[in-house]
């Protein structure tokens, strides 16, 4: 992957394609990824189709491309800088899967036997959200047990099946992090469910999305913790995430709640793939009526859209934070064996806002 930026011109990118062409000698594809795009007019792309015929007067011939921006979160201060900066993501993606042979691995991604159809979805959220609500607008029917907000439905984990456009999924409906006054042993719970329901989806065949519940107005510090249990610790980053954000049913334009709010995740440093702004609020008549029936478009979409066939990986957890951590200090823990668990208190304390009492027994549970 030969990396330039975009206001260089041809003629100073040939020296280093020569010398990787000369050392690779056809064995390996060349990709070129070009940065500092973010101004560019109208369109990124537009350095690709003014440069390639010069590249190819100079002798470099690649085997694919993406023109991005490299900037992050806190420097995307536009809508259109976010919207750039997440289509670079899906293009060096898109690049990497389309240039990378399988026969020589990919860390950490399997590739999914052509037998599994059924795609894996996780949803978490915090109780109340309406996560068993979201579930029956997917599916178009009630399958699962819906609650009042006050009450607690489940600590443990559920499956479902969910069928919709000739495509099967499993939903697997999990309970995230709670807030500071719910009780240590039912936190302990579910933050323990939640990573049993990740060791089980190995054997399921991995994990293909992981879907964050929450109500409009709920965005806290709670909402920021859930997110890093499970896209960072137990997924390891290596999952599409997306935010169903419920509880819109009296907005005139539901979007129009994330035209609002999104920069409130930025703060909180929430990045998601995508995101639904719906209803799940069955039984309601007249216009509200007809926002629900709009939800199920839109939530189905997001599903769809990224638990496509072209994504041709599905995440297995078996090299994530506590094997790695195991891995890692191999040697080292025939030793001092409680150096693991050290190391495990100080992620879920620090990167999770776990209490370090529920840490601790939460390591303990896990070990």
């Amino acid at each position: 992957m030969y990396c330039v930026h975009g206001a260089k011109d041809a003629w100073a990118i040939q020296r280093n394609y020569k010398f990787l062409d000369s050392q690779v000698n056809g064995r390996v594809p060349i990709v070129l990824v070009v940065t500092g795009l973010e101004d560019r007019s109208p369109e990124m792309e537009e350095w690709w189709a003014t440069k390639e015929e010069s590249l190819s007067d100079l002798g470099m011939d690649f085997d694919g491309h993406a023109c991005i921006t490299a900037l992050t979160i806190d420097e995307c201060d536009t809508v259109e800088l976010r919207q750039r900066r997440k289509q670079s993501y899906r293009a060096v993606c898109y690049l990497i899967e389309q240039h990378c042979p399988q026969n020589m691995g990919v860390p950490k991604l399997t590739t999914l036997p052509s037998a599994r159809k059924t795609k894996n979805i996780v949803l978490f959220g915090e109780a109340g959200v309406g996560k068993s609500s979201v579930i029956n607008l997917m599916a178009g029917e009630k399958v699962a047990h819906t609650s009042s907000g006050a009450e607690r439905c489940t600590l443990r984990w559920q499956e479902y099946a969910v069928d919709f456009d000739g495509d099967s999924y499993k939903v697997f409906d999990t309970i995230g992090i709670e807030e500071p006054q719910v009780g240590i042993e039912e936190f302990l719970e579910s933050a323990g469910n939640a990573y049993g329901l990740v060791k089980t989806l190995d054997a399921e065949g991995g994990v293909d999305l992981l879907m964050f519940c929450i109500r409009a107005g709920r965005v806290n510090a709670t909402l920021q913790n859930n997110y890093r249990l499970f896209h960072e610790v137990l997924c390891e980053k290596k999952v599409p995430i997306v935010l169903a954000i419920t509880g819109l049913e009296r907005e005139q334009r539901m979007e129009d709640w994330w035209d609002k709010e999104y920069r409130t995740f930025d703060r909180y440093q929430v990045e998601v793939a995508g995101h639904a702004c719906i209803t799940a609020a069955d039984g309601l008549e007249g216009r509200q009526r007809d926002l629900y029936e709009e939800s199920r478009i839109t939530i189905r979409h997001l599903v769809r859209q990224f638990t496509a066939d072209r994504q041709q990986y599905a995440w297995i957890g078996g090299d994530n934070l506590f094997v790695s951590l195991v891995r890692a200090l191999k040697k080292l823990l025939s030793k001092n064996s409680h150096i693991r668990k050290a190391k495990l208190i100080v992620q879920l304390k620090t990167r999770c806002g776990i209490p370090r009492e529920a840490a601790q027994r939460l390591a303990d549970m896990i070990e």
